[in-house]
């Protein structure tokens, strides 16, 4: 790798298919991370491996959905050996996380109100490895307390397109320093706090895709989520499905 080289990531995608890989590719990204949200690991595993090929890796992740709907925190999981589900406690799944020796990254902290706060964090400062410092729907302000926060606790960074509309992809990344080879190698960069550098698109067509994926918010916090109270009946990741057999009865939130 030369110095002007790195590894591009972009850590956090809801959206993966065709479309998605090849904006990936033209925008010069090495890898994704996806991680949408209420879908069983085993599916994000299997889709993950349907879209690596020997230009772009997918990496899988869960973002954790701890709490309630009322009382959300989201974390950013990778490198699970065992599926975790949403709707449990953030102690329950903290704890559950360092057990697995998993990565841990905050997403958007202090975001609204789905995002882990400076307590939080202090609390959980030990096996949280970045915070994330830039992303699409951040307005400047949630920038500048997003990095006050990762320098106050002295904790590396990321930034990701926190892509959940397609045109979002490759707008944002994170350039790692080092050669990274395969799933392993990226968490051991990301526990080792390995050299990196947040970078982003930058200009008119950026600041529009940010406004629209920021307004998705709204249709994500009426449409979507009607559908997932009302409509859809029980999520597939809540604690109750068969296929997290009675681990978190003690930890589930309902």
């Amino acid at each position: 790798m030369t110095p002007n080289e790195s590894f591009r990531v972009d850590l956090h995608v809801k959206v993966l298919d065709e479309h998605v890989v090849r904006r990936a590719k033209r925008y010069g990204l090495d890898a994704l991370v996806y991680a949408p949200h209420f879908t069983q690991l085993a599916d994000i595993r299997a889709k993950a491996r349907e879209y690596t090929d020997d230009e772009l890796l997918v990496v899988p992740g869960r973002e954790l959905f701890t709490g309630s709907w009322r009382n959300r925190r989201h974390v950013l999981a990778l490198g699970l050996d065992e599926p975790i589900p949403d709707f449990v406690t953030l102690a329950g799944a903290m704890a559950e996380l360092r057990r697995q020796n998993a990565v841990v990254l905050v997403p958007h902290p202090t975001f609204l109100n789905v995002s882990l706060d400076r307590a939080a964090i202090d609390r959980y400062r030990e096996i949280v490895d970045a915070v994330e410092i830039y992303n699409p729907k951040y307005w400047a302000h949630h920038d500048r307390r997003a990095r006050s926060i990762a320098a106050s606790f002295s904790l590396p960074t990321f930034g990701s397109s926190y892509a959940h509309r397609k045109r979002t992809v490759g707008e944002v990344w994170t350039a790692f320093e080092r050669t990274i080879d395969g799933v392993n190698d990226l968490l051991t960069a990301l526990r080792e706090e390995a050299p990196r550098r947040v970078e982003h698109r930058t200009g008119a067509i950026h600041r529009l895709r940010r406004a629209a994926e920021f307004a998705h918010l709204g249709y994500e916090n009426s449409v979507t989520k009607f559908d997932r109270l009302v409509l859809s009946g029980t999520e597939p990741t809540h604690p109750a499905q068969e296929y997290y057999g009675d681990r978190f009865d003690d930890v589930r939130v309902y």
